[in-house]
């Protein structure tokens, strides 16, 4: 992060992403009022009772989850470097009926005054960490934000899924499984930025790129630790929408540490 290019790249046309893929927000805070804590599986088991405490979800996108935190009882936040996701989020929000606190900012541009231990709950979760070409500042925020005793949890997709395997087959039945990758390879990689496929017809073919940097899992650990946090847990995940598809190779990861 921390790039102006890739900056604007997140301020384009987000807020008609999130329209096509969840509806309008009125729509959208309608299912999760229904059932607040589908929208948070399975992380959610990891934050104990949030009633009454206070979250931070870090590159917090839409804020689908701290809207769902907030209907939980929490005080929820977001920090996002995109002014469409904060649109979307706080129209969001008000149609579900609750506050949250809406920061838009690069993680990494953040002034040291903005990072205080106030948090009980920091996560961030699916596709975070290979945006950082550092990890090492990433965490240190995370740190930063909790208060002492705070949980910091990460969900992200298992580098065995990202970087060594690829798939082919839309079935569980015909899924076919190549090992073509390098693990270690440090290299950056140009992708096509993560909300371009909710984007209208048209509108997908001007959006820009962003680099990734996929992390092996031991350099993640590392990081974290190397953070001042202290792990407490890291689960490997199969598939947790199927049991047959992909079975056998890891999809996610989730990492639990706390602040001491």
């Amino acid at each position: 992060m921390n790039n102006n290019t890739e900056e604007n790249v997140w301020n384009e046309d987000t807020y008609e992403a999130w329209i096509k893929r969840f509806g309008t927000p009125k729509e959208a805070a309608e299912k999760i009022r229904k059932n607040p804590s589908v929208k948070l599986f399975p992380i959610l088991q990891y934050f104990g009772d949030v009633k009454g405490r206070k979250v931070l979800n870090l590159m917090g996108s839409n804020g689908v989850k701290a809207v769902a935190l907030s209907l939980l009882g929490a005080e929820a936040a977001v920090l996002d470097i995109s002014e469409g996701n904060k649109r979307y989020a706080l129209e969001l929000a008000a149609e579900a009926g609750v506050d949250i606190k809406y920061t838009v900012s690069d993680i990494l541009d953040l002034p040291g005054n903005e990072l205080k231990p106030e948090y009980d709950i920091v996560f961030a979760e699916l596709g975070i960490v290979h945006y950082f070409t550092d990890l090492k500042p990433f965490f240190e925020a995370a740190y930063s934000f909790l208060k002492k005793g705070g949980r910091f949890v990460l969900r992200d997709f298992h580098p065995v899924s990202t970087k060594l395997i690829s798939s082919r087959g839309s079935t569980a039945k015909v899924r076919k499984h190549k090992v073509d990758g390098d693990y270690f390879d440090t290299s950056l990689e140009e992708k096509e930025v993560s909300f371009a496929k909710y984007l209208p017809e048209g509108v997908v073919e001007e959006t820009r790129t962003v680099y990734w940097r996929r992390w092996t899992l031991g350099e993640v650990v590392t990081a974290a630790a190397d953070s001042g946090l202290t792990i407490r847990m890291l689960s490997e995940e199969p598939n947790l929408s199927s049991e047959v598809f992909d079975k056998g190779i890891p999809k996610t990861y989730t990492l639990v540490a706390n602040k001491v």
